[in-house]
């Protein structure tokens, strides 16, 4: 029987119950009777149990109860003479299940932790309040996020985390390879020879299922995949991992405005349903880590999302000139301190920038009319910036054939992938949502290290 259940009032006052749980905090009253906070991890809340020295094993083990330690309470679900509670558990019957061995060391007491700190254990933050918030909205928007495309007659594909090429056609992977396996009698010889390899070829994990998943796109017309990246980047800032879960989205017989449309309802449509589903810990994020979050989630969606095209992204930041770094001037790359101007001086809200210069994008983007920018956009948020990347795809096997060289790519490469473009093309768009990154933005911290239950970064791979 879960502690949430009892909070959504399924059980019945004056219920015989059963909680497996872990205590949270324990006071001694020189009465005779202990008050034992327990949590199960279904909800934010604990749960008080009392339990006088009648219980049988209560001087023997009760007494001597700890932070962490885990317990099987066997009582009587009551309405609570106190006023922090509304209901509590008279206990006739504890088992402890499993005790906290030299609870003077324990990492994971009840005093308050900093999230740097919880990171260098994080096997065991899983306990605390906040990360068992984040893991609840992080599971409530996986699942109404895949909710919403099954509702729209998205399906969904497994696409290879192992790959040959890189969809973005730049940038650092990960080189897959068994050539240095103690196995692996080869490696004293011949470490280069990739004929040698697993694969019989490099190989590399995927830092994007984009190009197999519009192989798909192309003949189911509406589908999506939905697992984890990698980017071999020495990035060690808040908004980057070497390992992240990205939800990528591709649609036939669409346009970029077809897939912006989309993406801000996808957003909203999830948003709305952690506010619904999550509001227990909503509220306890916002007496803890952030006084505005109802408010800023209920306002990202009632609001319309503020599209601008680059060229007015550019003059605007022209106009402001002493604020950055270094000169705007067309052609440059949007940064994060622009996009900071954006979103905490200028609009104060989310928007969406689109039409590119084409040096800027990645080689698959649809040349636009005016052969300088490509049909791509970026939906930026407050407090985390760029959440969602996208663009039509490039229909046209010419022009794709041209941006290729243009990116001094090798067209053999890439043969399969224009093949969709020689056998009954069509025009197709689709984007990419970090999943992390997004929810920064729900759940108001600004660290995505601590939105994936172990992050991997540059000289990180514990646990």
């Amino acid at each position: 029987m879960s502690i949430k259940k009892i909070f959504d009032e399924k059980i019945k006052v004056n219920t015989e119950v059963n909680i497996y749980g872990w205590v949270k905090n324990k006071r001694n009253s020189k009465m005779g009777f202990s008050f034992i906070d327990v949590y199960d991890g279904s909800c934010v809340k604990s749960l008080q149990v009392i339990v006088d020295s009648s219980v049988k094993n209560y001087f023997k083990e009760l007494l001597f109860l700890t932070t962490g330690c885990s317990i099987l309470v066997h009582g009587i679900l009551v309405y609570s003479k106190g006023t922090k509670q509304k209901y509590e558990v008279q206990a006739n019957k504890i088992k402890v299940i499993g005790w906290i061995k030299n609870s003077n060391k324990y990492p994971i007491s009840s005093k308050k932790h900093t999230l740097e700190y919880l990171r260098e254990v994080s096997h065991l933050r899983p306990r605390t309040n906040i990360f068992g918030v984040i893991i609840r909205i992080r599971n409530c928007f996986a699942h109404y996020l895949r909710n919403f495309l099954y509702l729209n007659d998205f399906a969904w594909v497994p696409t290879p985390i192992i790959t040959e090429l890189n969809a973005e056609g730049a940038g650092n992977m990960f080189y897959v390879s068994t050539l240095n396996s103690v196995n692996s009698s080869y490696y004293k010889k011949n470490v280069t020879d990739n004929t040698k390899n697993f694969f019989g070829k490099k190989t590399f994990l995927t830092v994007s299922g984009q190009l197999t998943l519009e192989t798909y796109a192309c003949a189911v017309s509406k589908v999506y995949t939905f697992g984890p990246t990698f980017r071999a980047e020495s990035s060690n800032t808040t908004r980057h991992l070497s390992e992240f879960w990205m939800c990528e989205i591709e649609q036939a017989f669409s346009s970029l405005e077809d897939i912006i449309l989309l993406a801000q309802n996808i957003l909203k449509y999830t948003v709305k349903k952690v506010l619904d589903s999550c509001f227990l810990d909503i509220e306890f994020l916002e007496k803890n880590i952030d006084n505005t979050i109802i408010k800023r989630l209920s306002n990202f969606i009632e609001n319309k999302f503020i599209e601008i095209e680059y060229d007015e992204a550019i003059r605007i930041l022209k106009k402001f000139n002493n604020h950055f770094k270094e000169p705007v001037i067309w052609g440059m790359d949007i940064s994060t301190e622009h996009e900071r101007f954006f979103l905490e001086i200028y609009f104060l809200q989310p928007i969406i920038i689109k039409n590119y210069p084409k040096e800027l994008k990645a080689f698959y983007m649809r040349l636009n009319k005016d052969e300088k920018t490509v049909a791509a956009m970026d939906i930026l948020v407050p407090k985390m910036g760029e959440i969602i990347g996208g663009s039509q795809r490039e229909e046209r096997l010419k022009q794709l054939d041209q941006r290729l060289l243009e990116c001094q790519l090798n067209i053999k490469d890439y043969w399969w992938y224009r093949d969709i473009r020689k056998y009954g093309t069509v025009p197709h768009s689709g984007f990419g949502l970090g999943f992390e990154r997004f929810l920064c933005y729900i759940t108001g911290l600004n660290n995505v290290k601590d939105m994936i239950p172990f992050p991997r970064t540059v000289n990180n791979s514990n646990f």
